[in-house]
């Protein structure tokens, strides 16, 4: 009778997986046509009956497809009218014009204004339109909620009452090690060390390759924490532009280097902070090259890099890293819950100073949350639950690219993000954003200036918006305040 049972338990999961399987793979092939323009936006696709006639498929699963079309934010479905072809990304708003021109190693001044603006933009009652940070309801709190339950009971035990292990959690590292399958060598999971966060893993790598004084590359416009901590460690940063669509401009960077006794770059090269792009691998490679051909080691912070809208993750600079000069960077602070504080880094060569300054820093991390998430690892539960969350990113960043095209004045230009939390918003260079910004908190809505990504005054026309949050009516209305602001101070220019 058992036997009978888990036999029919198997044909059972495995003609579920079948299922899975065709209706995931529909979802791409028409994605990949709405991608190609065989639809057009606004277009009606076929409807279920006659997609199922022409793919033989079953209704369920052409229904499920639709759905998951749907959630990726690529079909709109309306009521008694069908499925119809979304705007992409990259076809809403004209790309930003961004800079051409290297400006020379200078030391950022931001933390002052960077201070004030963030406690300013963090009160409760704010549209959070700042921070780079998911809504709560698409975070998996109560899966994570009783993995710290079940972890807090090692404490009842005092299993967990001592330091933990110097490196992080082994069993915690080993489920990083299976994630990082494709830019990992067998037998390195010991180059992998817990940190307290993405942010506190690049602060001890940068103190581990370069010293005060010392010229750092930084994108540009770049994550603004890295100029504060070039800023706080009394380096220089040398800022190269970047193209809003393919990333770095590889022959400044050449030139940069030819030029300047670069010591160490910080590079945000999958799903950027603010920009949203990925290099493609040839540019990657290239990079990689450049950096190794001169001995500066690159400092890579993939924190979006599970954040991806299309079908596969794209590999790190890690992964064409022969010397080991690429010291990766990661967390999961922006795919669960930022509160854990759970990061890491694979230093390469460098790891045995990365390992003594850490340590001397922190000892140990605590092993509650570290825990909490080897076993969400470890359940599969991680893997289901990124799925959902690049849906509704996806789907959500399109949503407020729409916005902005709806209720921004004229002449406004977008990125359009790979991957991601994050819209570029460049304006008339009329617009002074820091006005804007303290004219937008008077209505209570919080948006980070452009000017906090550059330790120039390059990007004073533009703002970083968070598409972290589903666009409901207050987040929509918010947009189109910001749009009528904008307008005032183009027209009282």
């Amino acid at each position: 009778m058992d036997e009978k049972c888990n036999d029919r338990k198997g044909r059972s999961e495995k003609g579920r997986k079948i299922m899975e399987y065709h209706y995931l793979r529909l979802a791409n092939e028409l994605e990949r046509k709405i991608r190609s323009g065989q639809f057009r936006a606004g277009e009606k696709l076929p409807s279920l009956r006659s997609l199922r006639a022409q793919t033989g498929r079953s209704l369920s699963t052409v229904y499920q497809a639709y759905s998951e079309l749907e959630n990726r934010g690529v079909i709109d479905v309306r009521d008694k009218s069908g499925f119809y072809a979304r705007p992409l990304l990259d076809k809403i708003l004209p790309l930003p014009v961004g800079e051409k021109e290297i400006v020379r190693p200078h030391r950022p001044a931001i933390n002052a204004l960077s201070a004030m603006i963030q406690n300013l933009m963090t009160r409760p009652q704010m549209l959070p339109f700042g921070a780079a940070v998911p809504s709560p309801d698409l975070l998996p709190c109560k899966q994570l909620a009783a993995e710290i339950r079940s972890a807090a009971g090692k404490y009842t035990t005092g299993t967990c009452i001592g330091y933990g292990h110097p490196l992080g959690l082994p069993a915690l590292r080993t489920e990083i090690g299976k994630r990082s399958v494709g830019f990992q060598g067998k037998g390195q999971e010991d180059e992998i060390l817990i940190t307290n966060g993405c942010m506190a893993a690049i602060d001890v790598c940068l103190r581990a390759v370069a010293k005060a004084g010392d010229i750092i590359l930084v994108e540009s416009p770049t994550f603004l924490c890295y100029l504060q901590l070039i800023e706080d460690l009394d380096m220089r940063a040398l800022e190269i532009p970047v193209d809003p669509d393919s990333g770095l401009n590889l022959d400044l960077l050449a030139k940069a280097l030819a030029e300047h006794d670069v010591r160490a770059a910080l590079i945000n090269a999958n799903f950027h902070n603010p920009l949203g792009y990925v290099m493609d691998n040839d540019a990657k490679r290239r990079l990689v090259e450049l950096m190794a051909a001169k001995q500066v080691p690159i400092i890579e912070d993939d924190i979006y890099g599970d954040l991806f809208f299309g079908e596969t993750r794209p590999l790190p600079l890690k992964a064409f890293d022969r010397e080991g000069l690429v010291l990766y960077c990661s967390s999961f602070t922006k795919c669960l819950v930022p509160d854990l504080r759970i990061g890491w880094t694979m230093p390469g060569r460098f790891r045995e100073k990365v390992e003594r300054l850490r340590f001397n820093v922190s000892i140990a991390n605590p092993q509650l949350g570290q825990l909490a998430i080897a076993s969400f690892l470890a359940s599969g539960g991680y893997e289901r639950h990124l799925r959902r969350l690049r849906n509704a990113l996806k789907k959500q960043t399109s949503d407020y690219a729409l916005s902005v095209a709806r209720y921004f004045p004229a002449g406004t230009r977008i990125s359009a993000p790979r991957g991601g939390l994050c819209l570029w918003v460049e304006l008339d260079r009329s617009v002074d954003v820091l006005q804007l910004f303290h004219r937008a908190l008077q209505r209570e809505i919080a948006i980070l200036p452009g000017t906090l990504c550059s330790g120039t005054d390059r990007y004073r026309h533009c703002l970083r918006l968070n598409c972290g949050y589903p666009l409901d009516e207050r987040s929509e209305k918010g947009v189109e305040t910001l749009g009528q602001l904008i307008g005032e101070l183009i027209q009282g220019h």
